[in-house]
């Protein structure tokens, strides 16, 4: 996706009470770190953040005192209850610059009739350009029978990505409905005998 602009302004308050007047003025408080500077204390504008926010690995332009830096989401604090965002860690990043990073997995198609699938892993560790990075990664489960699985190392990556972690991880399974084995198991069970007349 295409960079969001987000005009940064420094700030040099710090603490709990620092960032409640800063969310009351609909700014968010975030920092701004990498390639060995020193950490950038700003605040972000809180509704155009929120909204950028909802693009897992989005690009951020962040326009700061006139000048203009690339940067990923690291790290996302909410309030627990609220799910209100009350900070942001940025990983500033360059064109060109591989980065790891936690790729949503999305399920697509329908396995074989009368079968469930089941997701094992929710996201996938890669490591890919920080200026192209997918907002998800596609596994299709399409026609899959019971007892099928996807591997990490069968998905089709991005181009120029790299899978981080064990190509044999499963992703997602495909099984019966457990209630459907078990009546199958019951119909292919033999009768019971017949119990034998009392005697005399």
């Amino acid at each position: 996706m295409s960079e969001i602009k987000l005009v940064a302004e420094s700030r040099t308050e710090f603490g709990k009470g620092a960032a409640r007047r800063i969310r009351r003025n609909n700014q968010i408080p975030a920092v701004l770190y990498g390639h060995g500077s020193d950490p950038l204390h700003v605040t972000l504008p809180g509704h155009a953040t929120m909204l950028a926010l909802k693009h897992a690995n989005a690009l951020f332009s962040i326009e700061l005192d006139g000048d203009s830096q690339l940067a990923i989401t690291k790290d996302v604090q909410r309030d627990p209850v609220r799910n209100v965002i009350e900070h942001v860690d940025l990983l500033l990043v360059k064109k060109g610059e591989k980065v790891d990073v936690e790729i949503p997995v999305h399920i697509v198609g329908e396995s074989a009739p009368g079968t469930i699938h089941f997701v094992e892993l929710q996201t996938l560790s890669i490591q890919a350009e920080a200026t192209h990075l997918p907002e998800a990664i596609e596994v299709s489960i399409e026609g899959l029978a019971a007892g099928s699985q996807v591997l990490a190392g069968e998905v089709p990556l991005p181009k120029g990505s790299v899978l981080n972690g064990e190509t044999s991880q499963v992703i997602v399974s495909v099984a019966e409905p457990q209630a459907e084995a078990a009546d199958e198991d019951e119909a292919a069970a033999p009768a019971p005998a017949a119990a034998e007349g009392a005697e005399s």
